[in-house]
């Protein structure tokens, strides 16, 4: 029978319940279709929208602390050890790879008393790896390198290093590429020592002596991320310390990194660009600061909206009044990973292209003074990861939220809240990723999810799908219930149709009017018809 289908809002289940209060806790069609990727104590977890499980590792380390899934399948990740040397928020000293089924296939150890991994690393395209360190200075080489004696507060100092390793048998590697902060200063303190110059002039190198606010611990720079853009072949960096981004070039050799010379852009391994805190370089002062203790900055990939830009999670620590933002930005390039600058003037743009923030007369829930990230998805969506509170959101292009979750693990223990109970206490989740479902990792693999990770999980938010008002004229779907197949017919013509399982999991997308459901259990599904920019649900029942 023809009928004419006018929705306005489709509930799967009529149950009144409680608000969720960890895992999925809410949910709309407008959430990008991915499976999102983050770590915590000593496990990584890869989940669907509803908060299902897909895939889970185990490590005999806690996160040490970003965690990669490769497109072979394998997950890369730092682990935190037990040294005591080098010791500091995010500090880690292992690297392994473990397979899709959870073998561990390479374990690397960067962890002596004089350096240490810490927060970061990130696989290169040729299949090493970048890996960031920090490395021990004694006072007396800090000194000879231009710092201010005064400005010594502790025993050593901490040199921020990045090595590139090709990974060798199950626990080798080999160096092949690196870069030392200790090779780009500047100081204007001591004309008898190393790195005297203008500082003002020389904003491609960094001024041992600007502290921004800080004590002068060892612990000066606390570079928090190292990200590869492969079309340009340079490597961003934040500094939570000096609230700064850098970008240096990657196409140097180790010669070259270490000097102010060679490479594709001519400057070795001195900043190609910097932006977040002009005083750091005497081009501003205080008031001209736009980062506030910054996390997982980035170069929007190719392919994206907004690609080529660089998107960042903007704490707000040291902020009055203290408020997280996301920002995305675009560097003044006059080619490709050739950036402008005029001399005696900052880096620009001034302000952001893009700010996402909650902000409003003088307060804001939406704040994080540690770890975090963001990331752009393919749909025009963001990803948030308010790490601080283990709280993940995607934002749609109107800034409302279509998917929010809250990470059930607590992040000192490793236990696990139960539905309906407060979240824990502590779920500090340093980052957090989505994949889209064709992401060559996913390919030929089991994606059957499991239960959630909370105890007693609920997931009635995934039930309650709903969908705009609109209507889509002379629609047969026949026959309902059915067995095996239905058919669905329609004058307008039918661009896609989508069938989700009672749970919200999308089954099946097809352009095909005849729809396979025999190898489905019996229940509830729902059927999503789109023609052109409308779409409706039809609830169907399978015997």
């Amino acid at each position: 029978m023809i009928k004419k289908l006018l929705f306005t809002l489709f509930i799967v289940s009529n149950l009144v319940v409680a608000q969720n209060t960890v895992g999925t806790i809410n949910i709309t069609e407008d959430v990008y279709d991915g499976y999102t990727l983050f770590t915590v104590f000593n496990k990584t977890y890869l989940i669907n929208n509803c908060g299902e499980v897909i895939k889970q590792w185990s490590s005999t380390f806690p996160p040490g602390n970003s965690v990669y899934l490769l497109e072979n399948g394998n997950l890369l990740r730092p682990g935190r050890t037990a040294s005591t040397d080098i010791i500091f928020g995010g500090q880690g000293g292992v690297i392994e790879i473990y397979d899709w089924d959870g073998n561990l296939i390479w374990q690397y150890f960067y962890d002596t008393p004089t350096m240490r991994q810490h927060h970061d690393i990130y696989p290169l395209p040729n299949g090493n790896v970048l890996i960031l360190a920090a490395t021990v200075m004694s006072n007396g080489e800090a000194i000879q390198a231009g710092r201010n004696p005064a400005l010594l507060t502790e025993t050593e100092l901490y040199n921020e290093q990045i090595v590139e390793v090709t990974p060798v048998g199950l626990s080798g590697g080999s160096i092949v590429w690196e870069w030392n902060v200790k090779d780009h200063l500047i100081q204007d303190f001591d004309a008898t020592k190393d790195n005297f110059g203008d500082v003002a002039l020389t904003p491609n190198k960094l001024d041992i002596n600007f502290l921004n606010g800080g004590s002068g611990a060892s612990n000066w720079l606390h570079i928090n991320s190292i990200q590869y853009n492969e079309e340009r072949d340079q490597i961003v960096l934040g500094s939570r310390h000096m609230s700064e981004i850098w970008v240096i070039d990657h196409s140097t050799t180790t010669a070259e990194a270490a000097s102010g010379t060679g490479g594709t852009y001519g400057k070795g391994g001195d900043f190609l660009y910097r932006w977040g805190n002009p005083e750091a370089y005497r081009q501003g002062n205080s008031t001209d600061r736009t980062l506030f203790g910054q996390h997982t900055p980035h170069f929007i990939s190719s392919g994206l909206p907004n690609s080529g830009k660089i998107l960042l999670f903007n704490n707000g620590i040291d902020r009055t009044p203290s408020y997280s933002q996301i920002d995305i930005i675009s560097p003044p390039e006059s080619s490709l990973g050739v950036y402008d600058y005029t001399p005696d003037n900052a880096y620009l743009p001034n302000s952001a292209d893009y700010t996402y923030d909650e902000f409003t007369s003088g307060d804001s829930d939406f704040f994080s003074p540690i770890v975090s990230s963001a990331q752009q998805l393919p749909n025009g969506n963001i990803l948030i990861c308010e790490g601080n509170q283990g709280h993940f959101f995607e934002i749609n292009s109107s800034e409302e939220k279509v998917w929010e979750y809250i990470n059930p693990v607590n992040s000192n223990t490793g236990n696990i809240s139960t539905q309906g109970d407060p979240p824990p206490n502590a779920n500090l989740t340093f980052r957090a990723e989505k994949y889209p479902t064709d992401y060559p990792a996913f390919t030929g693999r089991d994606l059957t999810p499991s239960d959630p990770i909370e105890l007693n999980p609920d997931l009635t938010p995934c039930n309650n799908l709903s969908t705009s008002e609109f209507e889509i004229d002379a629609v047969t779907i026949y026959p309902n219930p059915t067995t095996d197949f239905i058919q669905i017919e329609s004058i307008n013509e039918i661009d896609k149709i989508e069938v989700y399982n009672i749970l919200g999991r999308r089954i099946s997308v097809t352009i095909e009017s005849k729809i396979d459901l025999s190898q489905q259990p019996s229940g509830v599904y729902v059927i999503k018809i789109h023609s052109g920019n409308k779409s409706t649900t039809e609830k169907i029942i399978k015997n």
